[in-house]
């Protein structure tokens, strides 16, 4: 299941369609942090360069930030999905795109 929470998620995971693999990252470092779970997520995401993102509530506005200076479109609605259904419903355009 996808987590509604992005900062928070304990797991990122990255599809590259053109090589249909899986990649999954740890984000369990955040746990325990008090403030800026967000914009940490964030730049572990500005790293790892994908297009977009899929996830459930969406960044909150430091971290929102972050992802938009890097050119990452963000889609939400997927937080009571599991990775395969939320996939689904990006490619038939029924996610929101903030």
């Amino acid at each position: 299941m996808i987590d509604p929470r992005f900062g928070r998620a304990e797991y990122l995971l990255m599809y590259d369609e053109e090589k249909n693999e899986f990649t999954k990252f740890d984000n369990r470092d955040v746990k325990n942090v008090a403030h800026g779970a967000g914009p940490q997520t964030a730049q572990k995401l500005f790293d790892m360069n994908p297009d977009i993102l899929i996830t459930g509530n969406g960044p909150g506005g430091n971290a929102a930030a972050v992802l938009e200076k890097a050119g990452i479109k963000i889609y939400t609605g997927a937080g009571i999905m599991t990775v395969k259904e939320a996939f689904d419903a990006y490619k038939k355009g029924e996610l929101t795109e903030i």
